[in-house]
């Protein structure tokens, strides 16, 4: 599937209907208009990160905004509303292969943990 299809429908069924859908609007959206990445999470939004955690849609996109992330779709697996993301993420300059497992309830993102190797972001950060 294209990421770069309608953030109102993708493959025919609406964004709020698919999961799968939902999560790739908004990692495309998050990626160019942070508004539009803003309604695909509910407000109660909560992020687990190896490097931090935050709870509240306006606490994730405070830092979303400051560090302005770039994601290259690797693979996405589905089950039911759990969405599985592997991505190559552009984090402080280095590119590291990360995992987002995103929770859909009600047609919005409720939670997203996030892992990867922290070792080559921490190591440019150090210098």
């Amino acid at each position: 599937m294209n990421a770069m299809m309608s953030f109102s429908e993708v493959g025919g069924m609406p964004v709020k209907k698919n999961p799968r859908g939902l999560v790739l609007a908004y990692l495309q959206a998050n990626d160019e208009n942070f508004d539009l990445a803003r309604r695909y999470v509910s407000d109660e939004m909560e992020f687990t990160g190896v490097l931090t955690s935050r709870q509240g849609a306006d606490a994730v996109f405070a830092d979303l905004e400051r560090i302005r992330l770039k994601y290259d779709i690797k693979k996405v697996f589905v089950d039911a509303n759990d969405v599985c993301v592997f991505y190559d993420l552009t984090l402080s300059g280095v590119t590291v292969l990360t995992c987002g497992w995103y929770k859909v309830e009600d047609g919005r993102i409720c939670s997203l943990k996030v892992v990867f190797d922290p070792r080559p972001v921490l190591a440019v950060k150090a210098v």
